[in-house]
C-alpha cells in the first residue's frame, strides 16, 4: 500500500514539475502584459504568416503520411516480400536520426552546392529555403507516426474477413474500402493526430532548410525563436502558447478517441491475453 502511494506521488510530482509548471509558465508569461498585448502579438502580420505557413505544411504533410501509412501497413501486414524487414527498419529511421541532421542531408542533396543543386538551379527550381524544402523535411521527420500506429493494428486484426470477402466475389478495392479500412480507422485517427501535432511543432529540420526569414519562411516554432532572439519576450510566449494549445487539443482528442474506442480496445486486449 505504501509503495503504491509512493509511486503515485512520485509520478504526479514528476508531471507537475516537468509538464504542468512549464505549461502554466508559458501561458502566464504570454498573458503577463494583458489580453490586448497578447492579441496584438497573435495578429501581427509576421506571426499570421507563420501561422498560415505552418497550416500549409501540415495540410500537405498529414495527407502524404496518411497515404504512406495505409500503404505501408497494408503491404507489411498482408504480404511477405523481399525487403519487408528493410521497409520496417526504414520506417523507424527518423526516430534514430536527429531532425537537424535530416535537414542537413536535405541541404546536401538539394542545396545550391548539393548533389542535385546545379540541375535544380538550371531549371529554376528552388527547394532549399522555400516551402518545398520545408515540406520535405517535415514529411521525413513525421512519416513514422501514422505507419507505426496502423501496422500493429493491421497485423493484430488478421485477414480472415478479407478472405471471406474474396470468396463472396468482392473486388480488391471493395475489400480495402469496406473491410480493411474500417478496422484501421482508430489507428489512423491516432496517427493523424500525432503526425499533425509533430508537423506543426517541428523545429530542427525545418530550421535548417527554411532560411528563417521572419514573416516569409518562419513557421510557428521558428517564430518563437525569432521573437525571443529579438527580445520580444511576451510575443514569443504568446506564439508558444498557440503551440501549447495545439498539444492540449491533441491530448483531448486522443482521450476522446480512446473513450469512443474503449470497446474495441478491450476486445483487442482480451484477444492478446487469450
Amino acid at each position: 500500500m505504501a509503495s503504491r502511494f509512493l509511486l503515485i506521488v512520485t509520478a504526479l510530482a514528476f508531471m507537475a514539475v516537468f509538464l504542468l509548471l512549464p505549461l502554466i509558465s508559458v501561458f502566464a508569461e504570454a498573458l503577463s502584459a494583458g489580453l490586448g498585448a497578447y492579441a496584438s502579438a497573435i495578429v501581427d502580420p509576421n506571426v499570421q504568416s507563420a501561422i498560415w505557413l505552418t497550416l500549409i505544411i501540415a495540410a500537405i504533410t498529414v495527407p502524404a503520411n496518411l497515404i504512406f501509412g495505409v500503404c505501408a501497413s497494408w503491404c507489411i501486414a498482408r504480404f511477405k516480400f523481399w525487403g519487408r524487414d528493410l521497409l520496417i527498419t526504414l520506417i523507424d529511421l527518423p526516430f534514430s536520426i536527429s531532425p537537424v541532421v535530416a535537414g542537413l542531408l536535405e541541404v546536401l542533396l538539394f542545396g545550391l552546392n548539393g548533389l542535385l543543386g546545379s540541375w535544380l538551379s538550371d531549371h529554376n527550381i528552388q527547394i532549399i529555403f522555400a516551402l518545398p524544402g520545408m515540406v520535405l523535411a517535415t514529411i521525413f521527420v513525421t512519416f513514422p507516426f501514422v505507419a507505426r500506429e496502423v501496422i500493429p493494428l493491421a497485423q493484430e486484426q488478421g485477414n480472415d474477413e478479407e478472405e471471406a470477402a474474396v470468396t463472396l466475389g468482392a473486388s480488391g478495392f471493395q475489400i480495402f474500402w469496406r473491410v480493411s479500412l474500417p478496422k484501421l480507422r482508430w489507428g489512423l485517427f491516432y496517427g493523424v493526430l500525432l503526425c499533425n501535432a509533430r508537423a506543426m511543432g517541428e523545429f530542427g529540420a525545418v530550421s535548417v532548410v527554411s532560411g528563417k526569414v521572419f514573416g516569409e519562411t518562419d513557421t510557428l516554432s521558428l517564430a518563437v525563436e525569432s521573437l525571443y532572439g529579438s527580445y520580444e519576450i511576451q510575443a514569443a510566449f504568446a506564439v508558444a502558447s498557440l503551440l501549447a494549445m495545439l498539444a492540449l487539443v491533441t491530448l483531448v482528442l486522443k482521450a476522446v478517441l480512446e473513450w469512443l474506442n474503449r470497446d474495441e480496445l478491450n476486445a483487442v486486449k482480451r484477444k492478446r491475453t487469450a
